[in-house]
């Protein structure tokens, strides 16, 4: 079995390689060519934690994989991150447990890479100012994933410490090129931005529709709570990985789409697409310059896979890893 370390993963996994990728692996689930059943978990309530099991087979990646995954917010602000995973990928042909990877890294980055996929889809061509609601790794991911698919000039950090958004700001000016600063709110990093990801881990929701301007294209990958308020979640074009995924009960779905659906707010229909469907041109995307579109995200197996896949292509083109006797 092929060992990959995080340091190693990180360095084999393309960026611009992945958003492809998960456009190709979207397409699959879409289209009912991807086999991934709903997440499961078993809940570690003492802690707050959760350990998650996402199993797939992409045919577009050639990848049969099992990721298992830890939730814990309590990690927030300490050393370790609030996701930790690890991934075993199989031969699809015969079964064989073929690599071991990390997965915190695959995770932090493809999750970004999706929301940056959504933007490609649905974000204006000319969008230029990004608001990064959030301080963490996911701010970081989507700082870094955005700016490879669209003009950003601007990037606006906000967070419940407005010091450690500043940190985050000075960070990615220097890394990305772009002017970046600090905001002391997440209404003031909203206002006039043309993308908004939602990457904050609790609180009230970060996302309101009194703070978004027109034509605004907004992402959301919180996992427990709410980070959308209703009104934004019944004005907005909204689109998911797939229906099935997001109105599943925890944790494999959001409240941010299961409580305005079960209030009666909106109904089900109101999800009006998934990224495949986007992406394969069955179902419409923006319909004007000032609709506000949503792309709420609960991370799906198939996007995963995708990674991996390359992750594990690139190892082997460069004769990196571990080989272990099972």
């Amino acid at each position: 079995m092929l060992v990959l370390t995080s340091t190693q993963v990180e360095k084999l996994l393309d960026l611009d390689e992945l958003i492809d990728a998960l456009a190709a692996a979207m397409a699959d689930l879409s289209a009912g060519r991807a086999s991934v059943p709903d997440r499961i978990g078993a809940l570690v309530p003492d802690h707050d934690g959760v350990l998650a099991a996402m199993p797939g087979y992409v045919p577009s990646a050639q990848m049969l994989m099992a990721k298992i995954v830890t939730l814990y917010h309590r990690n927030a602000g300490t050393d370790l991150p609030t996701h930790q995973a690890v991934i075993v990928a199989c031969d699809p042909e015969t079964g064989r447990p073929a690599a071991l990877l990390d997965g915190t890294v695959i995770t932090a980055v493809r999750t970004g890479a999706a929301s940056a996929l959504s933007a490609r889809l649905l974000a204006r061509p000319d969008a230029a100012v990004l608001a990064i609601l959030g301080t963490g790794v996911q701010a970081r991911s989507h700082a870094r994933a955005m700016c490879r698919v669209r003009p950003i000039r601007e990037i606006r950090v906000a967070g419940r410490e407005p010091t450690r958004a500043a940190v985050l700001a000075t960070d990615l000016a220097a890394e990305l090129g772009v002017a970046a600063r600090g905001a002391a709110s997440y209404a003031e990093a909203l206002d006039g931005a043309d993308i908004a990801c939602g990457t904050t881990a609790e609180g009230e929701p970060a996302i309101q529709r009194a703070w978004l301007s027109p034509g605004m294209h907004v992402t959301s990958v919180r996992a427990v709570g709410r980070e959308i308020d209703d009104a934004t979640v019944a004005d907005a074009l909204v689109c998911v990985e797939t229906r099935r995924a997001a109105l599943a009960p925890f944790p494999a779905g959001t409240v941010d789409l299961l409580e305005p659906v079960r209030s009666g707010l909106i109904g089900e229909e109101h999800l009006h697409a998934e990224l495949g469907e986007l992406v394969e041109g069955t179902r419409p995307g923006r319909a004007a310059d000032d609709q506000i579109t949503l792309y709420k995200s609960v991370g799906v197996a198939a996007q995963d896979a995708a990674a991996a896949a390359l992750v594990l292509r690139a190892a082997r083109e460069q004769g990196v890893g571990t080989d272990v006797p099972l």
